[in-house]
């Protein structure tokens, strides 16, 4: 599946080919403070499907398995844009799904970290709804 997207103020673009069975819902501790919410959903795609423009800022961390990651972002609206495993051999991007035009058509397809999910995550439906902000 061709898909595109954009961070939100529109300076760093990209296109890319994807399996949208690569789909992931991530719950880890990481992904939660550096999202600002209770997850967040990326979408494995290996670096040479992955075309971007643009400048982007990074912040390298160590994730839980002990590797570098780095997590690249737009310099000027912080548009999370992906994480990349740092170092040699085969690299996939974590692409932040939020950032895709087509995330409607990109549904998770599995859950990771969910030791540390918010306990409160799969009980939203009985939560009062608006369709837009009040």
């Amino acid at each position: 599946m061709k898909i595109d997207g954009q961070c939100h103020c529109g300076r760093i673009r990209y296109v890319a080919t994807v399996d949208p069975e690569n789909v992931t819902v991530c719950h880890c501790t990481d992904c939660q403070a550096i999202s600002g919410s209770a997850y967040r959903t990326n979408l494995r795609v290996p670096e040479s499907d992955f075309q971007m423009t643009g400048e982007v800022k990074t912040y390298t961390k160590v994730a839980a398995s002990g590797y570098l990651r780095a997590l690249v972002f737009c310099p000027e609206c912080g548009t999370q844009m992906y994480g990349v495993r740092v170092g040699p051999g085969p690299r996939l991007i974590s692409l932040r799904t939020g950032t895709a035009n087509q995330r409607a058509q990109l549904p998770p397809k599995r859950q990771i970290w969910c030791s540390s999910a918010m306990p409160w995550v799969n009980g939203l439906e009985s939560v009062p709804k608006s369709p837009e902000q009040d």
